[in-house]
């Protein structure tokens, strides 16, 4: 489909490069090569007509007959010069509104998005080649600015994550130095939080950032999944009855295990992720499920809870940096970095593999990943039987 630029000048559309926009043609980069294009077709329409007119006037006079003739004939041959010097000249100018308004119109766009203007964009006109090249160039043109959009945010949303732990450190230990709270161990063992939340706020940022830009190193093994189920499980056993939930691990009883090609300590650190997200927002007396199961040509893994659920709205969001949903809970205990679900979705992605989320407010979230067999191409959707009996809100 053809797009639309809005007239609030958000994208701006070069038109101002040839006659073919609505400007004169010797302006801008455009006019540049309209300049060439006529001295360099207009040489060579002058030198056609002298090659073709002069023979015949030289012809001419040699010719037998009266004086009228000869300078009929010598007229015939000028008018002949004339409409030949005309064709080419408008060969020439439909070949400039074809060919090279439209290159200019992009050489002119790249000029400013090179001068740092993302919101360049070229109208799409032209021949086929040329209607493929300037949409390709606003493609171009708007991955570019979506990057630096994120990458904006990025440095917005960093500033901000680092700003509260940061003031919260300097705030003790000035209290400290100043006498106005004691040196013991209470107010050394929360600084030492704060500096443990950084520490894990820079780990995680290197590791989303590498895996964004597909340099993760990752050690491919055999990975038994429903081990791996176990053993996350384990690990937040603890955790699970301290809340009073129900944590507990659920595969087919047919399945003695299930082997893929992965990296067992990031997949594990997937799967951490999205059970320590599951407890943080499922209320005592709830459920939590870890299960794993065969997929064509790989397995899934799944995640289940009964908690408060994901609003509809907030859901295509859940995989972007620092995204809470709650901004009230941002700097309550456990709430986490907004980071967990990004990387998830990225080290699912470095696997090959795909990741997708269900929920509802108020009856649970489900989290799906699917995974290949072996280091490829994602695997295909699977209509899986994986569910949690639903408790009534």
């Amino acid at each position: 489909m053809k797009p639309e630029f809005p007239p609030d000048d958000h994208h701006r559309s070069w038109r101002r490069g040839s006659w073919q926009h609505g400007g004169p043609p010797w302006r801008g980069r455009p006019g540049r090569l309209f300049i060439r294009f006529l001295f360099s077709f207009g040489f060579l329409a002058l030198l056609f007509a002298a090659l073709v007119s002069v023979p015949f006037l030289l012809f001419s006079r040699e010719l037998p007959g009266p004086p009228g003739m000869h300078a009929a004939l010598r007229g015939g041959i000028c008018v002949f010069s004339l409409l030949v010097v005309l064709f080419v000249a408008g060969s020439a100018f439909r070949l400039f509104r074809s060919v090279a308004a439209p290159l200019g119109d992009v050489m002119e766009a790249a000029d400013a998005v090179a001068q740092g203007d993302l919101a360049a964009r070229v109208p799409e006109t032209g021949g086929g080649i040329f209607r493929q090249l300037s949409r390709s160039f606003n493609h171009m043109a708007g991955e570019l600015e979506r990057a630096d959009e994120q990458r904006r945010r990025l440095t917005a949303d960093v500033a901000h994550e680092l700003r509260n732990p940061l003031h919260i450190i300097r705030g003790n230990l000035e209290g400290i130095l100043d006498g106005v709270y004691p040196a013991d161990e209470v107010h050394i063992a929360n600084t030492l939080d704060e500096t443990r939340l950084l520490a894990r706020l820079v780990e995680d940022l290197q590791t989303l950032t590498l895996a964004e830009a597909g340099q993760l190193a990752l050690e491919f093994e055999p990975v038994d999944l429903v081990e791996l189920a176990k053993d996350v499980h384990t690990s937040f056993s603890g955790q699970a009855e301290a809340q009073g939930l129900d944590l507990r691990v659920e595969v087919p009883a047919s399945t003695n295990g299930l082997q893929i090609e992965g990296d067992y300590e990031r997949l594990q650190q997937v799967l951490g992720n999205l059970v320590a997200n599951a407890l943080r927002h499922t209320p005592s007396g709830g459920m939590i499920r870890i299960g794993a199961i065969p997929a064509p040509s790989g397995a899934i893994l799944a995640v289940e809870d009964t908690g408060s659920g994901i609003p509809a709205e907030d859901l295509p969001f859940i995989f972007d940096r620092f995204w809470k949903g709650d901004r009230a809970r941002t700097r309550s205990p456990g709430s986490g970095s907004g980071l967990g679900l990004a990387i998830a979705k990225q080290l699912v992605r470095a696997h090959g593999g795909k990741i997708d989320v269900e929920s509802e407010t108020g009856r649970g979230t489900r989290f799906t990943l699917r995974l290949p067999a072996e280091q490829g191409p994602q695997v295909k959707n699977h209509d899986d039987s994986f569910h949690i009996p639903r408790k009534n809100p």
